[in-house]
């Protein structure tokens, strides 16, 4: 289940970190009661299940009343990158002097938890941690250890919080460790963590949650009144709804190319090779999804999980990417014949295999002889031809 920002801001608030003062609100009368209780300036920001609000335009600074309103009804019919608006943060505005990332997140292909920093926060992380990756620091816990406030201690020092109290810094760590862990959480990320306050004067610099995103186990759902009070007012989306009934962790995103992986940063990898191959190729195709089949998975599994992504319209072809650890590749195989013909594939999927059982997962699907198969060797390699075969085929279209 993932949360909305205001949703994940009440999650953090309740175990002790900071965030600006905010009222949620679904129209612009709220709006405009909601924004003289905040004072101005002030900030609304469009409430989706997705990033990169900003660059979309669903974040705006309002000096005044007027503005508020304005701004609001903008955003509020707005649909970003496919996620229908479900209302608006109207939250305080802060004078930013630094922005930090900090994430904890459950690793399904190492089965342990990652927690990751880095100085540079902000809408570019991505592109910093790309194009800098020793910028970003990393910790790996193992399921049986704990995380205290040693180890926190010792990672905030090691990100470089620019003169920030990096005692604040290592309590705000150890609070996401706990909300992590009492929330059964998947990944509990806040981008930015802001360093705020007055420039000249050090008593008024502390550390505060701008933004926030928080996804929470399923499974788990039995432990906290079925979490009644995160229900989405939105209607859910189908693609998302039906994946949720097989116990599969997909997103729906605006893209021709369909990406099933096992693993959330196999998966992950997976998305940015499709992108990369789409930008390196000039023709604009981007993933359509993320689709994560977990460890283990059977040849069902993998069946509706083909099933499912094919299904959606808008998908142009499919990138299989699997590393067999728990999962066998040769059970994957197997669960993509399944599909193949049950579905009557006409789609053209394209399958990368390593690990546990790839040689005689790749020979079942040589067997088969279906022309709507295609192995390739490496990530990057299946990751352009599946770009390749999806811009073909919507220019067949056209």
């Amino acid at each position: 289940m993932d949360l909305y920002e205001y949703q994940a801001r009440q999650l953090l608030e309740e175990h002790g970190i900071a965030t600006p003062r905010a009222i949620f609100a679904q129209n612009s009368h709220e709006v405009a009661q909601a924004a003289d209780d905040i004072g101005y300036p002030c900030v609304i920001k469009a409430q989706v299940k997705i990033g990169h609000r900003g660059q979309a335009g669903g974040v705006k600074l309002a000096k005044d009343r007027d503005e508020a309103i304005v701004n609001s009804e903008q955003i509020l019919p707005m649909s970003i990158h496919g996620h229908k608006t479900s209302g608006v943060l109207v939250a305080e505005a802060k004078n930013i002097l630094h922005e930090y990332y900090l994430s904890i997140s459950l690793d399904r292909a190492s089965r342990d938890f990652d927690v990751l920093a880095t100085a540079n926060g902000g809408t570019e992380v991505e592109q910093v941690a790309k194009e800098h990756p020793e910028a970003v620091k990393r910790l790996h816990i193992d399921a049986l250890e704990d995380f205290d406030l040693a180890a926190a201690h010792k990672m905030a020092a090691s990100i470089g919080f620019y003169h920030a109290d990096v005692d604040q810094a290592a309590t705000i760590l150890l609070n996401m460790w706990r909300c992590f862990k009492d929330s059964d959480a998947t990944l509990v990320e806040i981008n930015p963590l802001a360093k705020i306050g007055d420039p000249d004067d050090e008593s008024s610099k502390s550390l505060c949650a701008l933004d926030a995103k928080i996804s929470l186990d399923d499974n788990a759902a039995f432990r906290h009144d079925g979490w009644k009070r995160f229900v989405d007012p939105i209607l859910p989306d189908p693609f998302e709804s039906r994946a949720r009934q097989h116990g599969l962790h997909y997103v729906h995103l605006r893209g021709e190319v369909g990406v099933i992986g096992n693993g959330a940063g196999l998966v992950m990898s997976s998305l940015d090779a499709v992108s990369d191959a789409g930008e390196d190729q000039g023709n604009g195709i981007k993933p359509a999804n993320f689709l994560d089949i977990g460890g283990g998975a059977s040849a069902e599994t993998m069946g509706e999980s083909l099933s499912i992504v094919l299904s959606d319209p808008q998908v142009e072809s499919a990138f299989v990417n699997v590393y067999g650890g728990i999962t066998s590749c040769e059970q994957v195989a197997r669960g993509i014949l399944l599909a193949a013909k049950d579905l009557v594939v006409t789609k053209p999927i394209v399958i990368r295999f390593d690990g546990n059982a790839a040689a005689e997962g790749l020979r079942i699907l040589d067997e088969a002889g279906n022309p709507n198969l295609h192995v390739r060797a490496s990530m990057e390699e299946a990751a352009a031809t599946a770009v390749t075969l999806a811009a073909a085929a919507k220019e067949a279209r056209r």
